[in-house]
C-alpha cells in the first residue's frame, strides 16, 4: 500500500455534519448557540435548547425537537412526521428516512428561528466544579480466616493475627 504523500499527512482534513445546513440559517441570530452533545449537534436559542442534531444510526439519525411533552400532540398535529423518540420520548423526533425529512426540518428550523414557545427546554444548571462528591464510606468484607485481602502466599505469613510479614 502506497503512503500518503507529506502535503496530505500535514492537511488537517475538516470533518462536516452531514445536517449542517439546517442550522446555517440559524448562525446570523445574536441569541443562537450550537454545541457538541452526545455526539452530535445542540441548538440553542436564547438559553433554551431547541433542536438536537444527530447523524448517528437509527434511532438516532435524524433532528430531535427539543419541547415538553405538554407541545407534543400541537407539534406532532402540525408534523405528523414528527413521532415521539424511542429512547429519549420526551422529546420528538424527526428521521432522517422520512419522505419529507428535508422540507418539515426546514420547518423546525423556521419554528425555532421565529422563537415557536412549543420548542425550546431550559438545560439543567450545570454542577459546580470542585465540589467534592460525598465518599461513601469503606467497606471491608473479611473472608472466614479473617484476612481481608484473601489469601496471602505462605511466604508472608500471615495468619490472621498483627501485620502481614511480621514475625511472631
Amino acid at each position: 500500500m502506497k503512503s500518503q504523500p507529506e502535503f496530505l499527512r500535514s492537511m488537517k482534513v475538516r470533518v462536516v455534519h452531514p445536517y449542517q445546513w439546517l442550522w446555517e440559517p440559524l448562525e446570523g441570530d445574536a441569541g443562537f448557540l450550537l454545541k457538541p452533545m452526545f455526539g452530535g449537534k445542540a441548538a440553542y436559542i436564547d438559553g433554551k435548547l431547541v433542536l438536537y442534531f444527530s447523524a448517528k444510526q437509527e434511532p438516532w439519525r435524524g433532528v430531535f425537537a427539543c419541547t415538553d411533552r405538554a407541545h407534543h400532540a400541537s407539534l406532532m398535529a402540525e408534523y405528523p412526521e414528527l413521532k415521539p423518540h424511542s429512547v429519549l420520548s420526551k422529546w420528538l423526533y424527526l428521521s432522517e428516512s422520512s419522505d419529507r425529512f428535508e422540507s418539515v426540518a426546514e420547518r423546525l428550523v423556521r419554528l425555532a428561528r421565529k422563537r415557536d414557545s412549543r420548542l425550546g427546554v431550559e438545560p439543567k444548571p450545570k454542577k459546580k466544579r470542585g465540589t467534592a462528591k460525598p465518599q461513601m464510606p469503606e467497606v471491608r468484607i473479611r473472608k472466614p480466616d479473617g484476612n481481608p485481602f484473601g489469601r496471602l502466599p505462605p511466604a508472608i505469613g500471615y495468619g490472621g493475627h498483627g501485620r502481614a510479614g511480621e514475625k511472631r
